[in-house]
């Protein structure tokens, strides 16, 4: 299958035959903008129901507020870098791809590595808050969480493995009638808002703390990690580009137009759940919607209720887009020869099956193992923030080294936009071992490990002619001319 072999800068590449990519390609053409959006909005939407409140018994509201106030700007500033790098290397890779160009290939590996850390390990934390949700409707009568997990990993990856237009068709679908249960819970609970629920949780000794950040200086700084669960996987609009109809336009208006939803539902949830229930009365809540409906109206009603179910719209449609992640990530890196070459296989209907069971087996078994969700998630967020630090360098590198290079669309503010979302990264990756340190030394000791396997084995089986790899080769033959 090989028909040439080289060694450059320490890394062995082979070019393989027809027969190897023909076997490992992608449906182009079956997602455009839009569905492109819907996808950004579904990756995040499970963070509007649940997980962003427990930064209230981190940081009260004020603090919150400051940590999410932070937090979207990092996301703002690192979509539109993101915007720019998806249309200028729009590859399956994304943001491997991304920083292999700029990085070389321990860097772009490093930077796969930590966004597959994300999107392997969340789905199975999703698994276990939409197990603990159905526990506590009291729906089919199940008393343990396992059942609800096999069955999340089965159902969701079987529509994957059937195709990528209509796993997105379906997406889009549960996507919309999660934000028609965020909109009724808005116009339901706006009447009950008042601003001193926002400040009822008691000031502590700690310093700088007031009633406006009760925990001080310190809980601003633990409410970053919750502050991220607003935003958190939207970076992974990118992955699909290889599958859009045409990524030089789409990618730039898909993860834009996601991330303006986004905001909008951050700055809703933050304001009207706590201001019409109280701080208190949520920040430790593993439903915080239906608790503040409650709170708010002394008692169960139908709002209440009609939370309750359709929320669970919210963490399926996160849950089955980020399985979509996962695939492309693990697809990309496998075929490039930096992760066993065998899981980049297509099917029939050109769909990863492998890059969508294999990891899923994985999930399903720590998600039934730990049924830990919350120290899952912490491990998934602390892959996100170190992926973002490599992207955001990537877009800076790029612009600074290759100026010239084609970009159809141009991040606004260039290199100052992508260095305020690298700074902010940066401090996230701090708050993350700040919050749990438990979980950082997981994910980095997983890091390690992946980094050993690419030193001693797989830098010297790379794929020289997979499309992220084929960018490097045309920056050097290009540079030889010169």
């Amino acid at each position: 299958m090989s028909s040439e072999r080289r060694r450059v800068h320490g890394v062995d590449y082979e070019t393989m035959g027809t027969d190897y990519l023909q076997h490992r390609q992608l449906k182009s053409g079956a997602a455009g903008w839009v569905l492109l959006a819907g996808l950004g909005v579904a990756y995040v939407i499970s963070g509007d129901f649940a997980g962003w409140n427990f930064g209230l018994a981190e940081g009260g509201w004020g603090g919150l507020l400051i940590a999410t106030v932070l937090m979207a700007t990092m996301y703002t500033c690192m979509v539109f870098g993101l915007a720019e790098l998806a249309s200028t290397i729009p590859v399956a890779g994304a943001g491997y791809g991304f920083a292999r160009r700029a990085l070389g290939p321990l860097g772009g590996f490093a930077t796969g590595i930590a966004i597959l850390i994300e999107y392997a390990i969340a789905p199975a934390a999703i698994a276990v808050f939409i197990g603990g949700y159905i526990e506590a409707l009291g729906l089919f009568g199940l008393t343990a969480g396992w059942p609800i997990y096999l069955a999340c990993y089965a159902i969701f990856i079987g529509i994957h493995l059937y195709g990528v237009g209509e796993a997105l068709r379906v997406m889009f679908a549960i996507t919309a009638v999660a934000v028609v249960a965020l909109v009724v819970f808005v116009v339901g609970m706006a009447p009950k808002f008042s601003v001193d629920n926002l400040f009822d949780i008691e000031p502590t000794t700690a310093a700088g703390a007031s009633d406006f950040i009760p925990f001080g200086y310190a809980g601003v700084l633990a409410a970053l990690v919750y502050g991220i669960w607003f935003f958190l996987a939207v970076e992974g609009v990118p992955l699909a580009a290889e599958e859009a109809s045409d990524p030089k336009k789409d990618m730039p208006k898909g993860i834009i137009t996601a991330m303006g939803v986004l905001l909008i539902f951050a700055a809703l949830m933050l304001t009207v759940a706590p201001g019409a229930a109280g701080s208190s009365a949520i920040a430790e809540s593993d439903n915080p919607l239906p608790e503040a409906v409650r709170a708010a109206f002394g008692g169960n009603n139908w709002l209440a209720d009609f939370v309750n179910y359709v929320g669970l719209a919210g963490l399926i449609a996160s849950f089955f887009s980020i399985v979509f992640a996962y695939s492309r990530q693990l697809f990309a890196l496998s075929r490039a020869g930096y992760l066993p070459r065998f899981l980049s296989r297509t099917g029939g209907r050109k769909t990863p099956y492998l890059a969508l069971i294999v990891p899923g087996s994985i999930g399903f078994l720590l998600a039934a193992i730990t049924e830990n969700g919350a120290l899952l998630i912490n491990i998934a967020v602390f892959g996100a923030t170190v992926s973002y630090v490599l992207m955001m360098l990537s877009h800076i590198l790029l612009r600074v080294r290759e100026p010239e290079l084609d970009r159809p669309y141009r991040t606004p503010g260039g290199i100052a936009t992508t260095s305020v979302a690298l700074v902010l990264a940066a401090t996230a990756v701090v708050a993350t071992f700040f919050v749990d340190m438990k979980a950082a030394g997981i994910t980095a000791l997983i890091f390690l490990g992946a980094l050993a396997y690419f030193w001693f084995y797989s830098r010297h089986r790379l794929v020289a002619n997979a499309p992220e790899e084929e960018f490097e080769a045309i920056t050097r033959a290009e540079g030889e001319l010169a």
